[in-house]
């Protein structure tokens, strides 16, 4: 098995750590997906480059956590899970819904329920969503917009998930409280 470094302020290439000064900013900490990434400074700034983007988009908060933990989910990525399902608690995205989410079961909300459906289908069908499926997305009370945003979105996740899967990068203690496995 390959080892990847999880890199620090420190131990960074130097291009790595002005995008690690910015994403310890933002978290409070750097994250050790963050460390990994660091080995490449451009993977690393084009991640929180679009994590930055995907926070100013148009989509509500919630269906913003309903997108990162769905893709997470459906793409298997143990890392991603753990922290998406932390900051939604955080953001008082409601337990339930978090497991829920966790467990790739419907939500009760109709809206957030869209979210999933549609984010589940995007990266399941990568990128292939019927059209119908698109409808019942825009019928929900999305936009067009809102569309190109869960895109966004899944392609932040699908950064950030593939690089976990070929780094097995370690659990940060901050997400502990919500690991979670695949076989969940």
């Amino acid at each position: 098995m390959a080892e990847f470094t999880v890199h620090d302020e420190s131990t960074a290439p130097e291009a790595a750590r002005p995008s690690l000064e910015a994403a310890k900013k933002r978290m409070g900490f750097v994250t050790t997906l963050n460390g990994v990434m660091a080995e490449s400074p451009e993977l690393l700034a084009g991640y929180n480059a679009l994590a930055e983007l995907f926070g100013k988009s148009s989509l509500p908060v919630r269906a913003k956590h309903v997108v990162w933990i769905t893709a997470s989910v459906e793409n298997g990525c143990e890392y991603c899970v753990a922290a998406h399902s932390t900051m939604a608690l955080r953001s008082k995205v409601s337990a339930d819904v978090v497991e829920a989410l966790r467990a790739g079961k419907p939500l009760d909300d109709p809206a957030l329920e869209a979210a999933r459906r549609f984010t589940q289908l995007m990266v399941s069908g990568r990128g292939w969503v019927d059209e119908a499926e698109v409808q019942a997305f825009l019928d929900a009370g999305y936009t067009r917009r809102h569309v190109m945003d869960v895109i966004l979105g899944v392609g932040m996740k699908t950064l950030s998930n593939y690089t976990n899967h070929i780094a097995h990068t370690p659990l940060d203690p901050a997400w502990q409280d919500q690991q979670w496995s695949r076989s969940t």
